[in-house]
């Protein structure tokens, strides 16, 4: 079978796509090394008679040369890709398109000068696989994914009570113990799948955390002090969504105005990209990279989410448009677990959620598309804050600046007037111990902020999983005094965001906050 292809239009290597001027019989590697990426990865093709400045060269040849490529994937790949090989005429010269299907036995390796390596493609380059992405070629060639693999866990020393309560408020039913096989948390031998892993209460899977930082200023180094904000979610990855969705809502602001018949708000994200972003990182991260985790990192002007793994096929988001990527899921049993609980959809729109939802703001000053980024082994998502002011930052600094000019010249006054300032010199003494002191109390009370919102977290968690946990049990979780947990509490009910219901004893705790109970009722 013949394809008749438009090869000016593939001048120029890309990820499908590879370009070799001569067949370079005693240097195989050479445009072997791409046969062994396109077929572990999404296929390709690669043209034989393009030189490396984008002219149509033509082979002298092309029948000869025919005959040595497919000797050379013969003897040279193990095992041997399903290839096609066109001949096409193109300004009179003769080029030979050698077409490589993506393989189902992966990975394919390429053996000679005494190595046996696989390569798969990244961008417009073919490079060898590391260890993360061997293991991810052997997981294909099996035809299994990682999610689906069994976990070394047992089932019975896991509970799912998130994931039973979502379901509940999600679907209207309650979760069936039959669906915990037909959703793929356990084998057809019983066993604890990773993706069951993944959303039990306690997951015992500790690469799949999220970190979130609330820094001060528009970056990690600016010099404004330490974050502002900071925690680290773990358990559920249903759980880690909404903790880490709670956490940008709480570092977050809404400007608002009033119009004749309704008030506007406009918050510093949308909470659907939001959740769209943190979703997607959760599904589609690579959970074989070890000591890698999912981070969230806000600043003044924007928001990054990094997660491990690039693309599925190897090409680079940047060079591709957002509205029109092909679904490829990773990890297809959490891509269903979500699914099933209408927090995602199941084929990949995402991003095209993401873009659209920033889409509806696009009339306000502080708009800026989301960018997407990726390599091999990284991809990553930046928000912009709707409510970001740069004009407002730009005079803040020129403000700045005056103001160091002012106090410049204040100095020369404060020079001036250093006789005056020596006879106070005892009071002055008093009012610096006294600001200090002052000080002193501002940075303990934010510490305290600080520390109850991360308790708040935590009890929210050990409620939701265990409503009858007890002020030992919860002192224990936190790392505690029961004194202090009580206070906690006390405040939390003063503040009417939980309430115990029943008796002292043998009551139940109830979370009343609305920001967080209400969260999968508003996705």
């Amino acid at each position: 079978m013949t394809m008749k292809i438009d090869i000016h239009t593939l001048i120029g290597e890309a990820t499908a796509y590879d370009k070799k001027q001569q067949i370079e019989a005693k240097r195989p590697k050479s445009w072997l090394k791409s046969v062994s990426a396109f077929a572990n990865g999404e296929g390709g093709t690669l043209i034989f008679g393009i030189s490396d400045d984008d002219l149509v060269v033509g082979l002298e040849n092309a029948e000869q040369d025919a005959e040595l490529i497919s000797e050379a994937i013969k003897t040279k790949l193990d095992p041997i890709p399903t290839i096609n090989l066109e001949f096409q005429e193109v300004e009179g010269k003769k080029l030979i398109l050698l077409h490589i299907a993506s393989g189902d036995e992966t990975p394919y390796y390429y053996i000679g000068d005494k190595q046996r390596v696989a390569f798969i493609r990244i961008g417009n380059e073919s490079v060898v696989a590391d260890r993360i992405q061997l293991r991810n070629l052997v997981l294909k060639g099996t035809g299994k994914n990682y999610d689906s693999l069994a976990a070394p866990y047992r089932f019975d020393d896991m509970s799912f009570t998130k994931l039973k309560s979502v379901h509940f408020k999600r679907l209207g039913r309650s979760f069936e113990d039959s669906e915990f096989t037909s959703w793929g948390i356990i084998d057809t031998q019983g066993k604890l799948t990773n993706a069951g892993a993944l959303i039990a209460d306690d997951s015992p899977i500790r690469q799949s955390r999220i970190f979130c930082t609330r820094w001060n200023g528009l970056d990690m180094t600016s010099g404004l002090g330490e974050a502002l904000d900071d925690a680290e979610f773990e358990g559920s990855v249903i759980g880690q969504l909404q903790d880490a969705v709670a956490f940008i809502k709480n570092n977050s602001h809404k400007k608002w105005w009033k119009e004749a018949t309704y008030r506007e708000e406009l918050p510093d994200y949308p909470e659907r990209a939001v959740t769209e972003v943190i979703s997607n990182a959760i599904i589609h991260r690579n959970y074989l990279e070890l000591g890698s985790e999912i981070h969230i990192d806000m600043y003044d002007n924007r928001m990054e989410v990094y997660s491990p793994g690039g693309m599925m096929d190897g090409s680079l988001i940047q060079h591709l448009d957002p509205m029109n990527v092909p679904s490829k899921r990773r990890n297809p049993l959490l891509a269903d677990f979500f699914n099933r609980l209408e927090l995602m959809e199941r084929r990949g729109s995402g991003m095209k959620k993401i873009v659209k939802e920033y889409k509806h703001f696009e009339k306000f000053p502080g708009y800026k598309a989301p960018e997407f980024k990726s390599n091999s082994g990284e991809f990553h998502v930046t928000l912009w804050n709707l409510n970001y002011d740069e004009k407002q930052f730009a005079d803040s600094e020129k403000q700045f600046a005056n103001d160091s000019k002012e106090f410049a010249n204040s100095e020369k006054q404060f020079a001036n007037d250093s006789k005056e300032f020596a006879n106070d010199t005892k009071q002055f003494a008093n009012s610096e111990k006294e600001f200090a002191n002052e000080k002193k109390e501002t940075a303990k009370e934010v510490k305290q902020r600080k520390e109850f919102v991360k308790a708040k977290r935590a009890i929210y968690k050990l409620i939701t999983s265990n409503p009858k946990v007890t002020t030992a049990q919860i002192a224990d979780k936190l790392n505690v005094s029961t004194r202090q947990v009580q206070k906690y509490l006390k405040r939390l009910i003063e503040q009417n965001l939980i309430v115990k219901e029943g008796s002292r004893i043998n009551g139940s705790w109830k979370i009343l906050d609305e920001e967080y109970t209400d969260f999968f009722g508003r996705i």
